[in-house]
């Protein structure tokens, strides 16, 4: 897939007005494979032998909520073990990357996983916006979904055009409490609605988050920041939270370029 310069305008001025975009994936073979993979861990760690629908959309009916957590953080240890399942998430997202932030690039060392099951009222986040919280604002976020998400089943977020207002609220009002930020509000927000085959790109800077998940199925989704590697960093630093993935032979040659010692004066 190649984004031609009149189709890289609309995708930018696409994310400029609302604040994100929601495209099919670049890659839908890398995307199979990565749930694949997910799969292949599930039927192994559980033992189980389910299709794909029971396996995902259901999955309430086979894990006990306070197995949760656990099962999570030992998917997220295992997919980012490996490299090349590094390389499928930034496959499925690369050409829209390279119109809206560039093609040299680094990625967040670590990709994130939400399971949130119907009801569950632990797996929130609260009305925040990441740079409030140290992020820079050139980092953006891939937010990939392995099943369909909508409604309470996926993620909120406020666009552009109703940020100031939040802003006035909180300075008149002195709102700190996430879920009173997001009861101020409510009227506002977007709900997202990604189908699996789809990609969320997001800034990060929007105010965004979650609720409790009233529809009947589970929500599988991960999230993984990307930003140029020369623009500004916020507390999550190069080489500590971020590790170059696109870098081009001169970028490499001047990181790594050494200047000798040499008496600038002296006579050949």
């Amino acid at each position: 897939m190649y984004l031609s310069s009149q189709k890289e305008k609309q995708l930018s001025k696409e994310f400029l007005n609302n604040g994100y975009v929601i495209k099919k994936v670049c890659n839908q073979k890398d995307l199979n494979k990565i749930k694949k993979i997910f799969e292949n861990f599930l039927k192994m760690k559980l033992k189980i032998n389910k299709n794909n629908n029971l396996l995902f959309d259901q999955f309430h009916k086979i894990i006990k909520k306070k197995n949760l957590n656990s099962l999570r953080l030992d998917l997220i240890s295992y997919i980012n073990k490996d490299n090349q399942f590094k390389s499928l998430y930034y496959n499925i997202c690369r050409d829209y990357l390279d119109a809206l932030v560039g093609n040299e690039l680094v990625m967040q060392n670590n990709i994130n996983l939400s399971i949130q099951l119907p009801r569950d009222g632990d797996s929130l986040l609260p009305l925040h916006s990441d740079v409030w919280s140290g992020d820079s604002p050139y980092e953006i976020v891939v937010w990939l979904p392995l099943v369909d998400c909508y409604r309470t089943k996926s993620m909120y977020i406020l666009q552009p055009k109703d940020y100031k207002f939040l802003i006035s609220r909180i300075k008149k009002n002195n709102i700190k409490d996430g879920d009173k930020l997001f009861k101020s509000v409510e009227k506002k927000v977007k709900w997202l609605k990604v189908n699996y085959g789809e990609v969320l790109i997001f800034n990060q800077s929007l105010p965004h988050g979650n609720r409790v998940n009233k529809e009947t199925s589970t929500r599988w989704s991960m999230n993984c920041r990307f930003k140029s590697v020369f623009s500004p960093y916020g507390d999550k630093k190069f080489g500590e939270f971020f590790k170059p993935i696109t870098l081009k032979p001169m970028s490499e040659i001047g990181m790594n370029y050494i200047l000798p010692n040499i008496d600038r004066d002296e006579k050949n």
